[in-house]
């Protein structure tokens, strides 16, 4: 059976060499068990067949036949669309397709009947269907007993060469008759009856030749099971790996450098998070296993004088620490904001970032060889081979979701020994979040705000409302206030219609006009010493407005800026709006975060909105944004390192992963190196998925 699914997909009957290089590219498969792992998205009733004349609904999926006629391109090179009309006995409806267009021209034959399968749409007070899925009719399709069917993930480049969602049902249901009675188990007899879970192979089955909606969703449950069972096994046993194999620096010593700091130049008393915070650092610090902690706080909840606190105790045990932000802005700001609370204190702290100077370089670099350099900030300049520490002995990672993971291990080898390792983000993570895409770390959270901020008042407005808006800012320029106008695009986009920050820009040197105005410019195609320079200048208050794109969404700490204004704010996500607002707020002076849209607002977008007027609370922003749009754009952008999992959903499975990760701990605990019989053949399968034999001797 083994030797069955680790075929490749070339030899298996109606494949060949041609279409298994599609399957390879589009899909990823390569083996008999790449594709039966290839799930349906969707499946269709086949025992529902509606005519045209009952579309009533543009919520409803409908599944039609009949034929496909009439086929006319229109519009300029630019914006082509092609049209056609489908009809069957009871009148006829308009088919539309914006892409694709020379596959479609080809695709349909006179008189021929075709299946079409979407949701209707209304345009002209008429409906139509906009690229539908369309498969060639087949009666035997509609027999009874099939009455489900699965559809799978498919292009343009697998439907051209045969490869549609019928065709890979078929190729997939001949895998499964091929492998009946020989599919194996996974997961542990007692986890099986202890959940009343089907079999594997009856899984398998189920869920790509359903029987019923009963069986189907039995099947989708064992095996959305499973998914997240071997994944949160990774996780903890990775975890264990850490806590009892790998050893770390032992911080046992609170000296000079953290008393002085504390007693004698601490800016503003620690919040009780804060503390809490800190003595969990400790403990980690002193335990002589190696730390992974991820830190998380709100914007403004006070996460740098923590890590500041925490560099104190590497250096008073005889250590360097390195501090790594993704953008120079915010690796600026923190060298900034450490020297400042530093001063006057005996500890060397330098930065740097892509552009520092060739002639600086080689000093930092010399410094850090014999360990004269005690903190080092700075970028992915950070991780050279040139970058070589005395004795690197604790690594912080600010906003640690922009970096990848090898960029993150990179700073493991800068010590023979690994150094201790805390990753910040101020960008509040899902529950489902930390137990999955962080499950294998340590986990401390700074839930309390310093006392006396006043929280941001958030409005949104319309482009109609300019003019009230204008009034307003310079009314709170005229107070001495400060203010960020932030937009989605550096230039004009002849595809979006979108006010640019360019465009913006002059709008606004004639709404502010100059000398008694003054605007600055800071975006990411700008050279690193023209960023500082106009970011200075806000700084030093000789600029009011600051316009910008998101490279200000994190670090930027000004306390004067209390206005932010949010240009076609629902093309941001939930939690980069967040962080953007958290650019304000800083300072005594009531603060606002102004949102400004069209008037017509998907309702997505309309959501979006309600959500950051009716709450600063960061957690139930990034729940809301988890539902709204997944796991990989939780961030504002999708991050190649967050999970997908094919059958799994973040948004809805929080109970599910949370019960599923205990029943995991549970068996960890009774049987750590999956030693004993029962556990043999999941073993076996965690080490095939995993590409590799785990050495599970040294967990004890």
């Amino acid at each position: 059976m083994v030797n069955i699914l680790e075929k490749k997909i070339e030899f298996l009957k109606g494949v060949g060499p041609k279409k298994a290089a599609i399957l390879n590219k589009e899909l990823g498969v390569i083996s008999f068990d790449d594709l039966i792992n290839c799930f349906p998205f969707r499946y269709v009733d086949k025992s529902k067949i509606f005519k045209v004349s009952e579309i009533t609904d543009e919520t409803v999926y409908y599944q039609l036949v009949g034929t496909v006629s009439n086929l006319k391109s229109h519009g300029t090179p630019r914006a082509t669309r092609v049209t056609a009309e489908f009809r069957d006995d009871s009148g006829t409806i308009e088919l539309v397709w914006f892409r694709g267009l020379s596959w479609v021209k080809t695709r349909f034959e006179t008189g021929k009947k075709y299946v079409i399968f979407g949701k209707a749409s209304v345009f002209n007070n008429q409906f139509n269907f906009v690229h539908p899925d369309i498969e060639d009719y087949d009666p035997q399709d509609f027999t009874l007993g099939e009455s489900l069917q699965g559809v799978y993930n498919t292009t343009e480049s697998m439907k051209n060469n045969g490869l549609g969602t019928k065709q890979i049902a078929r190729l997939i249901k001949s895998i499964l008759m091929q492998i009946t009675g020989l599919l194996t188990e996974v997961l542990p007899e007692w986890i099986l009856q202890s959940e009343k879970m089907i079999s594997r192979e009856e899984a398998f089955f189920q869920i790509h030749l359903p029987s019923n909606t009963e069986m189907l969703r039995k099947a989708n449950q064992r095996l959305r099971f499973e998914e997240y069972f071997f994944f949160q096994l990774q996780m903890l046993r990775n975890k264990l790996k850490r806590e009892h194999v790998i050893k770390g620096h032992v911080f046992s010593k609170v000296g000079d450098y953290f008393n002085n700091f504390f007693f004698q130049h601490l800016p503003f008393p620690l919040t009780g998070a804060q503390k809490r915070v800190i003595k969990e650092i400790r403990a980690d610090l002193a335990s002589g296993k190696q730390m992974n902690r991820l830190l998380q706080g709100d914007v403004g909840s006070g996460k740098t004088i923590v890590a500041l606190m925490i560099m104190l105790l590497a250096l008073d045990n005889g250590f360097q620490a390195a501090l790594m932000a993704p953008t120079e802005i915010l690796a600026t700001q923190h060298f900034h904001s450490l020297s400042e609370m530093l001063y006057g204190m005996p500890i060397s702290v330098d930065l740097l970032t892509g552009s520092t100077k060739t002639s600086i370089r080689k000093k930092i670099h010399a410094s850090l060889t014999d360990g004269q350099l005690h903190i080092l900030i700075g970028t992915h300049a950070l991780i050279e081979d040139t970058v070589v520490f005395k004795n690197l002995g604790l690594v912080i990672i600010d906003e640690q979701h922009r970096f990848g993971v090898a960029q993150r291990a990179r700073l493991y080898e800068k010590s023979e020994v690994p150094p201790h390792m805390l990753v910040m983000t101020a960008t509040p993570i899902p529950r489902t979040l930390a137990m999955t895409q962080y499950g294998d770390l340590d986990y401390s959270q700074i839930d309390e705000m310093p006392p006396g901020r006043k929280a941001v008042q958030t409005s949104h407005l319309y482009h109609s409302q300019r003019l009230k808006l204008i009034g307003f800012l310079k009314n709170q320029i005229a107070l001495g206030r400060q203010i960020y106008i932030v937009y989605p695009l550096i230039k004009e986009s002849e595809k979006i219609d979108l006010i640019a920050l360019q465009q913006g820009y002059e709008g606004l040197l004639r709404d502010f006009p100059e000398p008694e105005y003054r605007i600055c410019v800071v975006h990411g195609q700008m050279k690193a010493e023209d960023k500082e320079f106009e970011m200075q200048r806000f700084i030093k208050k000789q600029a009011h407005i600051m316009v910008a794109t998101t490279v200000i969404e994190v670090g930027v700490n000004i306390p004067n800026a209390s206005v932010m204004v949010i240009e076609h704010a629902d093309r941001f996500g939930l939690s980069q709006l967040h962080q953007l607002r958290g650019r304000v707020g800083r300072g005594a002076d009531q603060s606002y975060c102004i949102l400004m849209t069209d008037f017509k607002l998907t309702a997505d977008g309309r959501k979006r909105m309600h959500t950051m007027i009716s709450t600063n609370d960061g957690f139930k922003i990034a729940e809301t944004d988890l539902q709204l749009r997944g796991p990989g754009e939780t961030q504002g952008t999708r991050q190649s390192g967050l999970i997908e999992f094919k059958l799994g959903n973040l948004a809805t499975d929080e109970k599910v992963i949370r019960h599923i990760r205990n029943i995991v701990v549970d068996l960890l605990e009774k049987d750590n190196r999956l030693a004993l019989p029962e556990h043999f053949r999941t073993k076996l399968h965690f080490e095939k998925i995993y590409k590799r034999s785990y050495d599970w001797s040294q967990i004890g």
